[in-house]
């Protein structure tokens, strides 16, 4: 078991590269089953969340090694059933339906983990499946699909879910006919799994937008291919200087990306440079407050979310958070508030009192991106702050304390051995 001890009152400053986002590594992983062969995939970032799905692919056949930050696929033979604890540890574990369908005619797998956020109904994966002629069958905690064979088909997802999305994309690319998905999700990380399977040999077009038209073809071979980078890991480095008062330059980045959290900074008084595939900030005047509302891509993350709330503690005025994508978000407002943070939550609604010093306390991370967000107010806190669930964090974010001591934060991780923990040889999977 780990913790962040972190020293607050310190400017971040300095540069820092940006790893491939995690959001699309682990659906190119996943995708790669679609097709035969080796693939390479670089800019994939170490973290917890890849080692999980490098040990659901091995589970399934695949030959994974992961070293440093390239990944190397072998896929052949495949089987369709998922073990349980490998599942549940992970809520993009679901992203192996609509593949496995298409590859094999049959899947099985318990339902997903993941952070604790909020309900995430899997009826639009499974619904929109069956319309490609998937018969489904839920019993208990296990999800059982099969089809001798998935037929295209015209599909309007009621919400623009990223995970539906991407699974419907996986399974349509196999199936005979036409694939029409409309209200698709139109994230960046979208645009990059169309981009990997038709280098695959798919016929993927439209991604982007709302409407995403897939040709089915008979079968996929392999692929090299570099993860874009990740706008969310990106975001949370940019809040972090801003609420230090530092300046911090961002390399590997597509700053249109970022420009729902950009605006929002720039009108807070972030000064903001943009180039090519870079991105400075920094803070010369005192914050002002102002009113977010999260909404799917472009509009503001909902995976910044937590993060931006920290800055608006720091912020002159009242900043009011809506939250329209998860239905339980703030739960992690309460551990801001042992460190002095004035934060009202009403429903899907927060209220942020700005211009409040946060002080050291010991907090919890209950979820990935909150546990982002504790170590942000960290940063700005006076005195020593302890953040455990560090467990958490490691799923989204390459090794974080090493990362922002590159950027003069002083932070240093605790290793704590509970007598009721797992030895570290179970801990890990995967081809490692």
């Amino acid at each position: 078991m780990s913790k962040l001890v972190v020293e607050g009152g310190h400017r971040l400053k300095g540069a820092i590269r940006i790893n491939g986002a995690k959001n699309s590594a682990l659906k190119l992983m996943v995708g790669a089953m679609l097709g035969q062969g080796t693939f390479t995939i670089s800019d994939v970032p170490a973290i917890t969340d890849v080692r999980t799905m490098c040990g659901v692919l091995e589970a399934l056949g695949v030959q994974t090694c992961l070293v440093d930050n390239e990944l190397r696929l072998q896929v052949g033979v495949l089987q369709g059933r998922v073990p349980e604890e490998l599942a549940k540890s992970m809520r993009a574990s679901i992203q192996v339906m609509g593949p496995l369908l298409a590859r094999l005619g049959w899947v099985e797998v318990a339902l997903p983990g993941g952070c604790a956020i909020g309900t995430r109904p899997l009826d639009l994966h499974l619904d929109n499946l069956i319309k490609l002629g998937a018969r489904i069958e839920v019993t208990g905690q296990r999800i059982a699909a099969s089809a001798e064979c998935l037929y295209g088909t015209d599909i309007t997802l009621r919400y623009p879910s990223v995970g539906a999305t991407e699974n419907l994309m996986m399974a349509a690319v196999l199936a005979k006919g036409e694939t029409v998905i409309r209200n698709a999700a139109q994230e960046p990380e979208i645009i990059d799994i169309q981009q990997f399977l038709n280098a695959m040999g798919a016929k993927v077009q439209g991604a982007g937008s709302p409407v995403i038209r897939i040709e089915g073809v008979s079968d996929l071979g392999s692929a090299d291919y570099k993860v874009i980078p990740d706008r969310i890991e990106a975001g949370t480095y940019l809040l972090a200087a801003a609420a230090t008062g530092g300046q911090v330059t961002l390399e590997n980045v597509v700053p249109e990306h970022l420009e729902a959290l950009l605006t929002v900074l720039e009108a807070m008084g972030v000064e903001v440079y943009r180039n090519e595939d870079g991105l400075t900030v920094w803070t010369t005047n005192k914050l002002r407050s102002q009113h977010v509302e999260t909404a799917p891509y472009p509009g503001f993350p909902t995976d910044l979310q937590p993060q931006f709330v920290v800055l608006a503690t720091q912020a002159a005025g009242v900043s009011i958070i809506h939250e329209s994508v998860y239905d339980r978000r703030f739960g992690y407002t309460s551990e801001l508030k042992k460190m002095g943070a004035q934060i009202k939550v009403d429903g899907r609604q927060a209220a942020v009192v700005g211009h409040t010093p946060l002080k050291a306390a010991q907090v919890e991370a209950g979820d990935l991106r909150a546990g982002a967000a504790l170590v942000i107010a960290a940063l700005a806190a006076r005195g020593e702050t302890t953040v455990l669930g560090v467990e958490h964090i490691d799923r989204g974010y390459e090794c974080i304390e090493m990362r922002l001591r590159q950027l003069g934060a002083k932070i240093s991780r605790m290793e704590e051995r509970r007598e009721d923990a797992l030895p570290v040889s179970v801990l890990r999977w995967g081809g490692r």
